[in-house]
């Protein structure tokens, strides 16, 4: 992690020791390990899945979320700390051990956040969750209208673009829509004289810019962050859902620094932040993220 923060520029020095403390994110994924770079931050816990009432995780997936998005580096004596150590967590378990679930948790899930938004002060919801094309198209209008009310209900709702690239129209069919901002994800690389590339699996809008998706795109390859196994304090993964949470953490500075930004002057200042990686539009949306310069703004 410190590698990436290196990346998109979010030390400590360049964030002038923002931490997201007082911003609440809450975590649609497989559930949240009790993991000593998160302790007591988890603000709540609702499960979905198997109906258990204590924070867990029988995937990791979740885990590795929140740890890029406030994991404190406790264990790693910093090395592996999320980009908001400050953040605290309400985490609802929408997928299974295997990362499967289906669209009736993930709607329960945001019902959840939205019904338990100011009790835990939450602000963001992340989505590093993946859904493909939805059969019923009834079902598919109700989880799209439930994440609506969240982004107008004052939730910043920021979803992965998936990891189904690099074929054209293959963003997750949540990131498509205008209440999220979705992010895919470049290599992240920092050899001199490279070239910045998306990851070939990181999800594109369509070839003829019909919809202009993802919005921006994070490094998502090769990060190292929380794992729930008790011989391994952490694990490496790839992947948009890594890219997802770095920008919901960045967004939990932005929000401890001035808590009155409303949804739509944050994914203004998203969309300022980013450089030009000259690649297409529909790969790198407006561009790689840059978190120094979206707190400047």
């Amino acid at each position: 992690m410190n590698r990436v923060k290196r990346v998109v520029h979010a030390t400590a020095a360049e964030v002038n020791g923002l931490s997201g403390k007082g911003v609440t994110a809450a975590v649609l994924d497989t559930g949240i390990a009790l993991h000593p770079d998160l302790s007591g931050r988890i603000a709540g816990f609702a499960d979905f899945v198997g109906g258990q009432k204590q924070p867990y995780d029988d995937s990791g997936h979740g885990t590795h979320v929140a740890g890029c998005l406030c994991g404190n580096g406790k264990c790693s004596n910093g090395l592996y700390a999320g980009i908001a150590p400050g953040c605290r967590l309400v985490v609802c378990k929408v997928l299974d051990e295997r990362g499967d679930g289906n669209v009736a948790a993930m709607i329960e899930g945001i019902r959840y956040v939205l019904d338990t938004r100011r009790i835990y002060h939450t602000r963001i919801l992340n989505i590093s969750v993946g859904i493909g094309s939805i059969r019923e198209a009834a079902l598919e209008q109700e989880l799209l209208s439930w994440i609506a009310k969240a982004w107008n209900a004052g939730l910043f709702v920021a979803v992965a673009a998936g990891n189904n690239g690099p074929a054209p129209d293959s963003v997750s069919a949540m990131g498509l829509q205008a209440h999220v901002v979705s992010v895919g994800c470049h290599d992240g690389r920092q050899t001199p004289g490279h070239k910045n590339a998306c990851a070939a699996y990181s999800g594109r809008g369509p070839a003829n810019g019909r919809v202009k998706k993802p919005d921006l795109v994070a490094p998502g390859k090769n990060i190292m962050a929380c794992s729930p196994g008790a011989g391994n304090l952490y694990s490496m993964k790839s992947g948009t859902s890594m890219s997802t949470p770095l920008v919901s953490g960045a967004i939990a500075l932005a929000l401890e620094k001035d808590p009155l930004l409303t949804n739509l002057e944050v994914k203004m200042m998203l969309r300022e932040s980013t450089e030009d990686m000259g690649l297409p539009r529909n790969q790198q949306g407006w561009g790689k993220f840059n978190c120094q310069k979206f707190l400047a703004l």
